[in-house]
């Protein structure tokens, strides 16, 4: 059958559009008014974005895009309590993309508790009724998406809030360039033959083990949590170096009949030389268990750029593997059935 018949039979909610679409998140995002001029007038020792799932990502995201320019210690939480370290010092900053999420409003309330400086980013919700009964600045969200489809909105409204608190310098140039390069990849992508289709085709039937290093952590996790919830497919994922003080013993006696597995390594040219060559010899090692390894790399000039085209990329991939594997990309069933469950 071809991918466009499937498409057609397993996306119930078109999320193929929205994907082509992406590039305009973008857009209302950083075109979004964030009015923070008397937020912008303390000093923060920190920064906690508590948040879970798709709306917890664009914090991860947010540190490694940033780098040394982010000189404020930035902590994701996800937890029902802050860190033992939030004090009215901290800049705390709510992110639920529904605004209904339990372990947020709870980190909230913990927030508020501690006198933390707080602000809220979400559609509607619990917390932004929190937000109304307590004078808290609250930022208003694109409706109309899933969390981990609306990562465009959420992680260019964080990257906004902290340019408008002068934590950061500007950031529209790099923006822009981020929004037309997925604008562009959204074309190439949406075509009948693809990298980002290819790629699916070959890891169905597979179980993807990641494999990415410093600076791209965010992208490996981001992939492995995609593959989760669009591919609904078990995925995991490690860092070098850390995982060859560990992980790579598992290669010794890997063998493809107890887990088919095929392994994708996220390259960068400015990982440390060290790093380079520990993915060398890693593959290699690996290679001898007969484990086909499947590489990502982007070929942008600027890092910040390539973060997001790594990441736009993935969103792709893992969306066709779950339209080749016959599966509706939206449905999160289990997802629901927790939360009913937990009320």
């Amino acid at each position: 059958m071809k991918i466009e018949e499937l498409i057609k039979n397993n996306d119930t909610q078109n999320q193929f559009q929205v994907l082509i679409d992406s590039y305009k998140q973008i857009e209302n995002a950083w075109n979004n008014k964030i009015d923070l001029e008397d937020e912008s007038k303390n000093k923060f020792n920190n920064i906690i974005v508590a948040g879970m799932g798709g709306s917890a990502i664009s914090a991860d995201l947010l540190k490694s895009f940033l780098g040394n320019e982010l000189r404020i210690q930035l902590q994701v939480c996800r937890d029902y309590s802050l860190p033992y370290y939030a004090t009215e010092n901290s800049l705390v900053i709510i992110s639920s993309y529904s605004g209904n999420t339990e372990e947020t409003i709870s980190c909230l309330e913990d927030a508020i508790q501690k006198k933390c400086k707080l602000i809220i980013v979400s559609t509607g919700g619990k917390v932004k009724t929190i937000a109304q009964e307590n004078n808290i600045p609250w930022i208003n969200l694109q409706k109309g998406f899933q969390p981990r489809y609306a990562l465009g909105v959420g992680f260019f409204t964080l990257l906004k809030i902290l340019q408008s608190l002068n934590i950061i310098p500007n950031q529209s140039e790099v923006v822009n360039k981020v929004k037309e390069l997925w604008k562009n990849k959204g074309i190439e992508y949406s075509t009948t033959e693809n990298t980002a289709l290819t790629i699916a085709e070959e890891l169905v039937g597979f179980i993807p083990l990641i494999y990415s290093s410093t600076g791209l952590e965010a992208v490996g996790y981001r992939l492995k949590c995609q593959f989760n919830e669009n591919s609904k497919l078990h995925a995991f994922n490690n860092v070098i170096p850390e995982l060859n003080h560990n992980e790579i013993i598992g290669w010794e006696t890997f063998e493809d009949k107890q887990l088919n597995a095929k392994l994708i390594a996220i390259l960068d040219n400015e990982y440390h030389p060290q790093i380079i060559k520990r993915f060398s010899i890693t593959r290699k090692l690996a290679k001898k268990s007969k484990v086909e390894i499947l590489t990502l790399r982007s070929s942008e000039n600027d890092f910040k750029v390539r973060i997001m085209d790594l990441i736009y990329l993935g969103d792709w991939i893992t969306y066709y593997l779950s339209i080749l594997r016959d599966f509706d990309p939206s449905e999160i069933d289990y997802i629901h059935e927790l939360k009913q469950r937990l009320v």
